[in-house]
């Protein structure tokens, strides 16, 4: 094994560690940012490098991961639910439901086939590697896929509480992070080129996109009418909202977790090869919480606390989802990942057929409903990109319809967890 595995960290201050993640995390996006280093970040994604560089200092021996769990674990239990609630806040129903029945119906083909498109890959690449479809341990290759399934659904917070949910491994997370990110950037690509050739691809659609100016005509409006600079009193209700609403979700999962947990055990002792182990992660208090606060989200869109959208709740939601993203990192072993690669060269071959089923799946629709090609490009990275990318997508058709795209991503992280233990569940399945 190599030395640096066993070397001690040189920071084993959690306040150390927090702050020097912080000022990471800052500099990728203030470089980001910057037309010098436009160049760089167009083919190395901001959120590559928030796993990545905290991972490198701690292969480096900087810091170790396990003398510095607890910052993930405040990450998990606290930042992840908050950032739930704050970005399922934006949520509008109502507007997701004015954009018509072809941009929902492209959104939700993206969504299922994203959940049947994992099961048919690891199918697939497990009739050339029998060992894909093993079942047990946090090494399960369906557990680590699970993960991905949060992501290309919902988002990274989903991702990660798929994670928490189905125990995939440190080691094989990074792995399924590498295959996320560099599959879903292709595919992205493939997306920004399409934009700028939508009317050619309209047409071979036989498309109407009529509906399109006019949407873009009404989010102008709406953009100059509610937007307003946060003040002190908008910072500390929207902490409120999302940590008060956390609070709430512990409690009802410390209450709902243990009785289901309880009879899920006591069936499974009567018959071990009962079908209702595939559903024993409905007895984590960490699954309920993720639903809860979910749930807690969506409700608190329905009411007058929706305005502190308006204050800019998201970016928090944004913020303590990114420091999230760092202490995962923090947990990634890139020489193992390396020792690996005879497993990771299957995993990222089921990554590549998993987004062409899904590509293939989409057109097919696409075409039999003449959605606009707008439809279909959102549509899917309103799932793949998530909340991060798919306004970018929406914002190479036109600037003015970048909070489409949000708005699609915001209902992705709202069904994400659910999506993607759907997904789980079949890819299990596949394992009995």
């Amino acid at each position: 094994m190599p030395i640096i595995l066993e070397v001690q960290g040189l920071i084993n201050n959690d306040a150390i560690t927090l702050g020097i993640l912080m000022v990471v995390l800052a500099i990728i996006f203030k470089t980001s940012g910057s037309p010098r280093f436009a160049g760089f970040y167009k083919f190395v994604p901001a959120l590559l490098l928030c796993y990545f560089v905290p991972a490198i200092l701690n292969s480096l021996g900087l810091f170790s991961a396990e003398t510095s769990d607890r910052l993930y674990f405040v990450a998990s239990r606290f930042l992840l639910p908050a950032s739930l609630v704050l970005l399922c806040l934006n949520i509008d129903l109502k507007g997701v439901f004015k954009l018509g029945p072809k941009a929902l119906i492209m959104f939700g083909t993206s969504t299922v086939s994203i959940i049947i498109g994992a099961p048919i890959a690891l199918f697939i690449m497990g009739q050339f590697e029998p060992q894909l479809l093993e079942g047990g341990g946090p090494e399960a290759i369906w557990r680590g896929l699970a993960t991905i399934a949060g992501s290309w659904i919902g988002g990274g917070a989903n991702q990660t509480a798929m994670k928490e949910i189905y125990g995939a491994s440190d080691t094989l997370f990074s792995a399924m992070i590498v295959v996320d990110v560099v599959v879903a950037n292709i595919w992205m690509a493939f997306l920004l080129y399409g934009a700028g050739i939508s009317d050619k691809l309209d047409k071979s659609l036989k498309a109407d996109n009529s509906a399109i100016a006019d949407l873009k005509n009404r989010i102008e409006k709406q953009q100059l009418a509610n937007a307003r600079i946060p003040s002190f009193t908008d910072i500390m209700i929207i902490l409120a909202i999302g940590f008060g609403t956390v609070a709430i979700a512990h409690a009802l999962s410390d209450a709902i977790a243990p009785g289901i947990e309880g009879s899920i055990t006591a069936a499974l002792e009567a018959n071990p090869d009962s079908w209702i182990r595939l559903f024993t992660s409905f007895g984590s208090s960490f699954f309920w919480l993720v639903v809860i606060a979910t749930i807690g989200g969506v409700a608190i869109s329905f009411t007058k606390l929706k305005k502190y959208e308006d204050a800019g709740a998201s970016k928090f939601g944004s913020a303590f989802l990114y420091v999230l993203v760092a202490t995962i990192g923090m947990h990634m072993d890139i020489g193992q990942l390396i020792r690996e690669w005879e497993v990771f060269k299957y995993i990222i071959s089921i990554g590549f057929i998993w987004i062409l089923i899904h590509i293939t799946i989409l057109l097919l629709i696409g075409k039999l409903i003449r959605a606009p090609f707008f439809f279909i490009a959102v549509g899917s990275q309103a799932n793949i990109g998530g909340a991060a990318s798919a306004p970018i997508v929406a914002s190479a058709f036109s600037p003015a319809l970048a909070p489409v795209g949000v708005l699609l991503a915001v209902l992705g992280y709202a069904i994400g967890t659910f999506g993607a233990i759907a997904c789980a569940i079949l890819m299990q399945s596949l394992t009995m």
